[in-house]
């Protein structure tokens, strides 16, 4: 008989089950109350409508347009939760700030959703888009080639955003912040009307700034967690001094179009009145961003900004071409 009684090795612990998905969880990971991408068709319904009217089945194509637009927005940010994930960075950037920049809006990270869930979410999603972008073009009233190659460099472009290319990873992201928003209007405005012209243009820029500026801001909160991911962001790679003039350059140089788009006559006069309240909010946002130090509140109040900026440019457009003695 042995002098000490050996003691059966434990039982291994069950493996924990995965988190059961639930549409609110899928909801969340295709970041479906982010709008402000969306709401670039209402600016292009508005200005569409004075030279086309009021037709059921542009308002159907736009519908259309919309439907695409959520597949790829879905598939960008399920890919994107995925390699922040993997890396590190939604953690590290959302850990300290749960309470301010609502961690359940991550639900890899907050543990609603496993890495293969989204995974697969991100593949149908791209499917979807593939197939809607698709059925766009081919229910388009006009197909010029400049927006047919436009809408697929916004869908390939999406897809690579923080997967394969990952392109955001590689000093691009603020470049397609903009280049998207711009696309997203100039896109579904030519496969209606066939041409646009400057005006247009200018409008299109000043819409796609809107998620460039207040991605800068979330940029400018997150670089540390950027930084040690490997994700090339300005903010990431540049003193904070130097960032900061970076921002007060861009959101100068949105002023600067305002004005002077008109002064060269590319833009009516109108135009740069009726955005002096976007003129004054940028403003504001620089003070509490880097005067008072408040990143994320100057970040919250640029997406307002965006969406005041765009509401104002739609009754604009509405209501200028039916003003005596004004026009667009």
């Amino acid at each position: 008989m042995t002098d000490h009684l050996t003691a059966p090795p434990a039982a291994p612990s069950p493996p924990a089950a995965a988190p059961r998905p639930t549409l609110g969880a899928y909801a969340r990971l295709a970041k479906l109350d982010i709008v402000d991408y969306y709401i670039g068709l209402p600016l292009v319904f508005a200005m569409t409508l004075p030279l086309l009217g009021l037709r059921v089945q542009n308002l159907g194509f736009l519908l259309l347009v919309l439907v695409a637009e959520i597949a790829v927005v879905a598939a960008m940010v399920a890919f994107d939760d995925v390699t922040g994930y993997r890396d590190g960075s939604d953690a590290a950037n959302y850990g300290s700030d749960a309470a301010r920049r609502r961690l359940a809006r991550k639900p890899l990270v907050a543990g609603t959703l496993t890495e293969p869930q989204a995974l697969n979410f991100g593949r149908a999603a791209t499917t979807a888009s593939v197939l809607l972008w698709a059925l766009v073009v081919a229910l388009a009233p006009h197909r010029p080639l400049w927006a047919v190659a436009g809408a697929a460099l916004c869908l390939v472009a999406s897809v690579q955003y923080s997967w394969g290319l990952k392109i955001s990873y590689r000093g691009f992201q603020e470049l397609f912040l903009i280049g998207l928003g711009v696309g997203w209007v100039l896109v579904p405005y030519g496969l209606l009307v066939g041409q646009v012209d400057g005006f247009v243009v200018v409008q299109a820029l000043i819409f796609g700034g809107g998620p460039m500026i207040f991605g800068l801001y979330s940029n400018t909160n997150d670089a540390d967690g950027d930084r040690s991911a490997g994700r090339i962001t300005v903010a990431a790679q540049v003193s904070s001094r130097t960032n900061t003039a970076f921002i007060v350059a861009l959101t100068a140089a949105e002023t600067l179009l305002v004005t002077g788009s008109h002064l060269v006559g590319v833009a009516p006069w109108w135009f740069p009145v009726v955005l002096l309240p976007v003129i004054a909010l940028r403003a504001a946002q620089l003070f509490i961003g880097f005067v008072r130090g408040d990143i994320l509140r100057a970040r919250r109040m640029a997406i307002h900004t965006h969406r005041v900026t765009v509401v104002l440019l739609i009754g604009a457009n509405l209501l200028v071409p039916f003003l005596p003695g004004m026009s667009v």
